[in-house]
């Protein structure tokens, strides 16, 4: 990497909340709940909307449009001075959301002084790499949770690729496939490159150092282990206490440097990581704030 070019990427992990522990008790995140179709379906995951008393990725209050989100960046930024970074995680997979891309260019044209960042589950990265750079999105977070296609089965109950529904093996064996290869192109491709994975015990906690090294020597940034919410198909899985996320990175960190403040983020979040706010009630108090102002300053 030329001396230039680690500057760049050395500045933005710095301003980045989820990137740098040291930035995310600063520096301020959005995220927009624009893309609410998802093209895989994990055994662990329940998408609902309108659960404002939730805290866990894939809920919103509600789904916005691209217009809906612009106005929320605008009076966010303006209301924020620390927010350093534009996200779009869901609610759904925010690669199978055209609105993904149209807020993201707008956002790069506005504000150009902003991070824009991804989450992605990976199955659509290669193809769709060339949009990702053109839109100005400078991270990405890859959800990559196997290694090997049998535990990939058993994590994913099909996933839906170029119109078709796949099942069993060969679907493992693809998305698998994909998220490596797109891994592979995100770094290439100069972005910065966290990589997610969920540790579900019983089923891949025995392969997560292995992802950690393929990470690591593939040139992924960082590497988050997060812990199962049990609910959906694995409710019945006991969530991994604090010792054994913290054992399992300490075994996974001679490969590749972990992140350790997570807050398992909902897809409308924003603010710093140490805070927890509901979006729409914050923007709420806002306009009535506003109309109040103008009423007693005509």
């Amino acid at each position: 990497m030329k001396a230039m070019e680690y500057i760049k990427k050395r500045d933005i992990v710095s301003t980045h909340p989820c990137f740098s522990e040291a930035a995310h008790s600063k520096f301020g995140r959005v995220h927009l709940p624009v893309a609410p179709a998802c093209n895989i379906q994990c055994r662990y995951c329940i998408r609902k909307y309108d659960c404002a008393n939730e805290s866990r990725p894939g809920i919103t209050s509600r789904v916005l449009r691209p217009s809906e989100a612009m106005e929320r960046v605008r009076l966010l930024v303006e209301r924020n001075t620390n927010i350093s970074v534009i996200g779009i995680a869901g609610p759904g997979e925010a690669l199978a959301n055209d609105a993904t891309f149209d807020v993201f260019r707008t956002i790069n044209r506005e504000f150009p002084e902003l991070t824009l960042c991804l989450s992605t589950n990976g199955l659509m990265l290669s193809e769709r790499i060339e949009d990702i750079i053109r839109c100005g999105v400078k991270s990405i977070t890859i959800t990559i949770n196997a290694l090997r296609p049998e535990t990939a089965e058993g994590i994913y109950s099909h996933i839906t690729y170029r119109g078709k529904t796949l099942k069993g093996k060969g679907a493992a064996e693809l998305l698998l496939f994909n998220q490596y290869k797109g891994l592979r192109n995100a770094i290439d491709a100069g972005l910065i490159v966290k990589v997610n994975t969920v540790l579900i015990p019983g089923v891949n906690d025995e392969e997560i150092t292995q992802i950690a090294y393929h990470a690591g020597q593939i040139g992924a940034d960082l590497m988050n282990i997060i812990p199962l919410i049990p609910q959906a198909e694995f409710a019945n899985i006991h969530r991994p206490s604090h010792i054994e996320i913290d054992n399992k990175r300490k075994h996974c960190e001679g490969f590749i440097p972990q992140m350790t403040h997570c807050k398992q983020c909902r897809a409308d979040a924003f603010g710093i990581l140490t805070e927890d706010k509901d979006m729409e009630l914050e923007v709420l108090n806002a306009c009535i704030g506003e109309e109040y102002c103008d009423m007693v300053n005509p």
